[in-house]
């Protein structure tokens, strides 16, 4: 009978006595580093409106703090504002601008380091150097947060959403633009990037490397100075993405360098210089995706093999696909290309004749770049008319056998 009115104690003392500490001008606790000081864990400190100028603070308990209409927490553009280290954390409802620099250091505005089970949710970030930074941290979900930075150049501009060597994160839901890459993964396993929206970053809209057994879901990447990188990972699954307007010398919808056992579906590449650049990928599946109005559609290096593409519809694209090689060790089926000219005379939806996607004039532009220049004009047309009579240049076994006639339904 002691014993369990002892454990009744216990468990009154964890959860029926916690606190809500109130932070405000006018309130007996007006400062946010004095409400961490004097809380103790699973408290909740609710800041009111106001600018709290309080140069770095550290949070180390199991803390939730909640903004209300969205207080402002001023780094005065030398300070890290707020540095996590601990589990059981939810901040929410804040509003975090002018983080300082510090190229040693990678300041941000929301920094977690060696936390566990942290949800960071609905705050606004303006003017960050990061916006938020995450290492070795296990359980992080980043929702809901709207970070907007001020561009200025790749060595003085950080990431929006930066994770290092964690697992188990879910990135959902953030709207994130103005920094040097949207969303950074290095070393992060197991983890989820769904419905974000990344637009207007210097670099990467999303930069992912030795990232492993991971998910991007839904998520929009517009008009972003190179596009998406996906590099020297395995076992990605990639759907429902937009790659929208990615437009530039060294631009693309996806670059994928060294990837394997992934998988590409559902997605749609729209107006990108380059809607899928492959390089040294192995056994991809990329099935049921639009490219449409794309430079390329896509570019597949000779470094690539064992990789299918099936059931994806080509149109509107300059070119469907390039390659720098005269040997092809990939598979294409049942894809949809809107420059085929072939015909089905047993009417059951599947040309007769195979497609050959890679143009005399695509190879040319490989090697000599300034060949561009004659897009559209008349001698290039013949040139591509005499190579499907007498192939000479293009991969003879880089061919669609059963190319379909129909845009497909996806």
């Amino acid at each position: 009978m002691h014993r369990l009115a002892l454990i009744l104690l216990l468990f009154l003392s964890a959860n029926g006595f916690s606190r809500n500490i109130i932070v405000g001008k006018n309130q007996p606790v007006s400062s946010i580093r004095k409400a961490i000081e004097i809380a103790k864990d699973f408290d909740s400190i609710t800041v009111l409106p106001g600018v709290y100028k309080e140069g770095a603070l550290q949070l180390t308990k199991s803390l939730t703090i909640i903004g209300q209409n969205y207080p402002i927490l001023d780094g005065e553009n030398k300070y890290e504002i707020l540095l996590i280290s601990g589990q059981n954390i939810t901040v929410t409802g804040l509003a975090f601008r002018n983080s300082g620099y510090s190229a040693l250091n990678d300041y941000a505005s929301i920094k977690l380091v060696d936390a566990s089970k942290v949800t960071i949710a609905a705050n606004k970030i303006t003017n960050a150097y990061f916006a938020i930074h995450v290492s070795n941290t296990s359980y992080a979900t980043i929702k809901n947060n709207n970070i907007t930075g001020t561009p200025t150049s790749e060595q003085l501009t950080g990431n929006g959403i930066h994770l290092w060597k964690s697992r188990y994160a879910l990135i959902e839901n953030n709207t994130i633009q103005g920094h040097r890459d949207g969303i950074y993964f290095e070393f992060v396993t197991n983890s989820t990037i769904r419905n974000n929206h990344s637009e207007k970053n210097i670099r990467y809209g999303l930069h992912f490397m030795f990232s492993n057994d991971d998910a991007y879901l839904n998520n929009t990447f517009k008009d972003n100075g190179a596009g998406v990188a996906v590099m020297y990972s395995k076992k990605v699954k990639m759907e429902n993405n937009h790659f929208d307007q990615n437009w530039g010398p060294s631009a693309y919808g996806i670059l994928l360098k060294d990837i394997s056992d992934s998988y590409i579906s559902h997605n749609t590449f729209y107006k990108n210089t380059v809607g899928i650049h492959m390089e040294g990928t192995s056994r991809m599946t990329i099935e049921r995706n639009k490219f449409k109005e794309n430079g390329w559609a896509i570019k597949v290096q000779a470094s690539c093999e064992n990789n299918s593409f099936q059931r994806n519809n080509f149109t509107g694209n300059s070119f469907d696909v390039g390659t720098n090689g005269s040997l092809s060790l990939n598979e294409f089926s049942n894809n949809y290309w809107d420059k085929y000219e072939g015909y089905d005379i047993n009417r059951d939806g599947v040309g007769d004749v195979p497609y050959h996607p890679v143009s005399m004039y695509s190879m040319i532009i490989e090697q000599n770049p300034n060949a561009l220049m004659l897009l559209r004009s008349f001698t290039v047309q013949l040139l591509d008319k005499a190579e499907k009579a007498i192939p000479s240049l293009t991969p003879e076994n880089l061919v669609d056998k059963k190319p379909m006639m129909k845009s497909l339904k996806l």
